[in-house]
C-alpha cells in the first residue's frame, strides 16, 4: 500500500511529464547563465546603492524610494529574464 506522499508524487510526475536527466553540458549552460545573471544585478546594485544612499543622507526620502523601487524593478526583471534563458536552454 502507498503512502499519500508517494501516491501524490506519482499524480504530479504524470501531470508534468517525466523530464529527461540534466547532461553535464546543460548544467554548464545553465550556470553560465546564472553568473552572467548575478554580475548584471550586481552592476546595477553597484551603481544605484550609492545613489541611494546620497539620497537618503542629503534627506531626500522620495528620490531614494524611487531609487529604491528602481533597483527593486530591475532586479526582478533581470530575474526574470534569467529564469526565460534558463528554460530556453531545458526545452533545447
Amino acid at each position: 500500500m502507498k503512502s499519500a506522499y508517494e501516491l501524490a508524487m506519482e499524480r504530479l510526475a504524470a501531470s508534468e511529464g517525466e523530464r529527461e536527466p540534466i547532461t553535464e553540458e546543460t548544467k554548464a549552460k545553465l550556470a553560465e547563465i546564472d553568473e552572467k545573471y548575478r554580475a548584471k544585478i550586481a552592476e546595477r546594485e553597484v551603481f544605484l546603492t550609492p545613489k541611494l544612499v546620497a539620497a537618503r543622507s542629503q534627506g531626500n526620502f522620495s528620490e531614494a524610494e524611487a531609487i529604491q523601487k528602481q533597483l527593486v524593478n530591475e532586479k526582478a526583471r533581470l530575474e526574470e529574464e534569467r529564469e526565460e534563458q534558463k528554460e530556453k536552454v531545458r526545452n533545447a
